[in-house]
């Protein structure tokens, strides 16, 4: 049967403002005006929903370990949860943990403890607005305590980059679902070390290329049968033909066939599968930074061969060079000498004397 919970709740019982079902070994607290974990839950509760309540911190011990060492499934979703301290999601049992529509402000690497954790499947969809969160979940993953992850869920969160190797220490990971953000690009993206990887959703982002790093990865994960690259700015230059290569001959690729391109607008529109080679223009030069860099080579190398000329020029010229350096030497001596002689008529007394007689 199902207990309303009103009132305090008896040792075993349904706490307060909760709806409880011992059969179904499930406790439910939806939009109850929550502003912190009951603290008499049950202890044979399996499944756990907290939703849609003012609750915005999870300290440690929030659910105690010995108290529910049978919580599998915890749904914290539509809270408003801003801090997840460590030690507060340490329960031995914890198969599936849903975060989804809370805006973390701090989530401690250590949430789930110490050690290793059981959890399977955890969902943070719409909760990773802030960097300095994704930055903590980025080291809670790569620490190796949720090594038994199999499903993960970060869409909607306007993700522009992915932090390097955020994914390396996920050996069991099946299930990647990165829609809806605004990812740019994967090249800092390690797929490496998911060989069980077999889906991954990569729609509703900015992708305009795929790069052939990246396309490497794919090829080499024998269980990835599912990718999904709908909705995403492609751009069809130069840099898209390995990518179109890929797409015609992969059958990794869910609905292909409805990729098109988003830019140049001559392009827009088309197709990517009915790209050919013709279609591009590659007349201009698509990785300016290398094209710099050889300019500036090539420049050096030209300033180095004149060097070189000038001064095998005035080797040859050598003696030429010196005697007109001679006679400018002697032509300034004379002015010199000129300016000199007037001074010294100027500084005799004298002879300024006599000047001034004839004026007179």
């Amino acid at each position: 049967p199902v207990l309303l919970g009103c009132g305090s709740a008896q040792p075993g019982g349904c706490p307060a403002l909760c709806e409880c079902s011992e059969p179904a070994k499930t406790v439910k607290c939806v939009n109850r005006n929550l502003t912190a974990v009951p603290p008499d839950l049950p202890p044979y509760v399996r499944s756990l929903f907290i939703t849609g309540n003012p609750l915005t911190h999870l300290p440690a011990g929030a659910f105690p370990a010995q108290r529910l060492p049978d919580l599998a499934s915890l749904n914290l979703s539509a809270n408003h949860l801003r801090t997840v301290e460590a030690g507060a999601l340490a329960l031995p049992a914890l198969r599936q943990l849903d975060l989804s529509g809370n805006a973390l402000a701090s989530f401690s690497p250590q949430a789930f403890g110490e050690g290793g954790s059981p959890l399977e499947e955890l969902a943070l969809r719409g909760a990773l607005r802030d960097h300095g969160v994704l930055l903590s979940l980025a080291a809670l993953l790569q620490s190796g305590t949720l090594r038994n992850l199999s499903r993960l869920e970060l869409a909607d969160n306007g993700l522009l980059l992915l932090p390097a190797g955020m994914f390396t220490a996920l050996p069991a990971l099946r299930q990647l679902d990165l829609s809806n953000n605004s990812l740019v690009g994967l090249r800092n993206v390690s797929f490496q070390g998911l060989g069980q990887l077999q889906s991954l959703n990569l729609s509703d982002n900015s992708l305009g290329v795929l790069w052939n790093s990246t396309l490497a990865q794919f090829r080499s994960l024998p269980a990835l049968r599912h990718i999904v690259l709908g909705h995403n700015t492609w751009v069809c230059d130069c840099t898209i033909e390995d990518l179109v290569a890929w797409l015609k001959e992969s059958d990794q690729v869910e609905g292909k066939e409805t990729l098109t391109c988003a830019s140049p607008d001559k392009m827009l529109g088309k197709a990517l599968l009915k790209i050919n080679s013709s279609d591009l223009n590659c007349s201009v030069p698509i990785d300016l930074p290398s094209q710099l860099q050889t300019s500036y080579v090539f420049l050096g190398i030209v300033l180095a061969l004149i060097g070189a000329i000038f001064l095998l020029v005035l080797y040859l010229n050598r003696k030429g060079i010196k005697k007109w350096m001679h006679n400018i030497r002697d032509a300034c001596r004379d002015h010199m000498e000129g300016y000199h002689y007037r001074y010294e008529i100027n500084a005799d007394p004298r002879l300024t004397n006599l000047s001034s007689n004839s004026d007179v």
